[in-house]
């Protein structure tokens, strides 16, 4: 496990292009108009990607690769989604 900062919050962008990694989240339960709490992060040793592991807008847990996750924010709250303009509203 990766030490990260347990109010961190990411948005999805997932790459296009035939090399992007799997899964691609927008089309397991993800929405790129909401952020995300970041619930852990691993590192599988064959690959130099880190997986953040996040629950999508069914609660299903998955393993997500930060090439397809951008920084969203730093909030302290319980809750594990957020609408994504929220967000831009407390910058």
């Amino acid at each position: 496990m990766i030490a990260f900062h347990p109010n961190l919050f990411v948005r999805v962008q997932e790459l296009d292009s035939p090399r992007a990694p799997q899964p691609r989240p927008l089309e397991n339960g993800f929405s790129n108009d909401r952020l995300y709490r970041v619930l852990g992060v691993a590192n599988a040793s064959e690959s130099s990607d880190a997986f953040f592991i996040l629950a999508n807008d069914r609660d299903e847990m998955w393993f997500i690769c930060q090439r397809h996750l951008r920084f969203g924010a730093l909030i302290d709250t319980p809750a594990h989604h957020l609408p994504y303009l929220i967000a831009q509203a407390s910058d």
